[in-house]
């Protein structure tokens, strides 16, 4: 069934919103790993970490976000156009955080779900995705606690929403990787005990707050 009915409608991605194509190789990396399928595997990581550079905006990036090969964004307007019509760029913004944090959430949980699943496999992902995973959580967790957002930033509203989605990241990159992580450390305590988002994430609290391996 995860072969024949599933992996087929997940494994080649989506051009959509990026955190369909995040959830989507998220369910090809677990499918991966219960079939034991290393190409699987190692087609799903390598869309993965495109879709996370695509879906985290870093400095690093250059003046405008990081674009998927084969996406068809090729001018500046088409970029912002597909960032919500978010003009300005800074450290940790996301491809949706203008539509709103629920859906932005999303995207950020599967980051950190594969970015943990690769590590217990062997592959440790985080010194290419780590630091977009933390401005993300970072940056989110910030206006989630409840800071106005400056006029640049979404034309000054936000749709809040995150969910609990950021023990696991949290945990990666504060507890076991010592990272300060003010903001995202404040939102995780003020949601435990993390429930569910009826989804794909689940009672993290219970599987990884202060799990240092």
């Amino acid at each position: 069934m995860l072969r024949n009915v599933y992996l087929p409608m997940v494994r080649n991605g989506s051009n959509s919103n990026g955190n369909w194509e995040l959830t989507m190789m998220e369910a090809s990396v677990g499918i991966a790993v219960f079939l034991d399928d290393r190409a699987v595997y190692d087609a799903a990581t390598t869309r993965f970490l495109n879709r996370a550079r695509a879906f985290v905006y870093l400095p690093s990036d250059g003046a405008l976000p990081y674009t998927m090969p084969g996406s068809g964004l090729d001018t500046s307007a088409e970029i912002i156009s597909y960032w919500q019509g978010q003009s300005t760029f800074v450290a940790g913004l996301a491809q949706e955080t203008c539509r709103d944090f629920v859906h932005t959430g999303y995207g950020i949980s599967a980051i950190s779900h594969v970015a943990e699943t690769s590590r217990i496999q062997g592959r440790d992902l985080y010194p290419q995705v780590g630091e977009r995973l933390r401005q993300a959580l970072g940056f989110h967790s910030r206006y989630q606690l409840g800071e106005a957002p400056p006029a640049w930033l979404c034309g000054g509203s936000l749709t809040r929403g995150l969910g609990p989605i950021t023990e696991v990241g949290f945990n990666a990159m504060s507890t076991r990787l010592g990272n300060v992580m003010t903001n995202t450390q404040a939102l995780t305590l003020q949601q435990r005990p993390a429930g569910t988002n009826n989804l794909f994430v689940a009672w993290e609290t219970l599987t990884h707050a202060d799990n240092p391996n």
